[in-house]
């Protein structure tokens, strides 16, 4: 038993802190997105799944913050709720009339929120 708890010890160290994390999603999401908007022509076949990945992600951001257990600060909580609110509305007005200057807003977004989770200590 002390064997496995020394390897999860070595494994845990290895991996990659939760902010890291989420930090390295939004911005996958957002260069899949800045991706589309700037060969418009070539990836707007690209922009649907772009646009869900980066949905589903916000989705878990919005149920994690909405949690009542969660620990973070009520303020913190309902800005990332309401960013998440406004991303979600943004996707369906984008995915209803297409343009690429329609991404910009989701893509400094998540590209904000990456550099706040990188900025804070853990």
């Amino acid at each position: 038993m002390q064997q496995a708890a020394k390897t999860y010890g070595k494994v845990a160290k290895q991996t990659v802190g939760a902010r890291d994390l989420e930090a390295d999603l939004l911005l996958q999401a957002a260069a899949r997105l800045q991706a589309i908007s700037d060969a418009w022509d070539s990836k707007r076949a690209d922009l649907d799944e772009a646009l869900r990945y980066n949905r589903k992600l916000w989705s878990i951001f919005v149920t994690a913050v909405t949690n009542p257990d969660n620990p973070l600060p009520k303020n913190i909580r309902q800005n990332i709720a309401n960013l998440g609110l406004f991303v979600f509305n943004h996707t369906v007005t984008t995915q209803a009339d297409p343009k690429p200057e329609m991404l910009g807003s989701l893509i400094r977004i998540n590209r904000e929120l990456a550099a706040g989770l990188r900025a804070r200590p853990a």
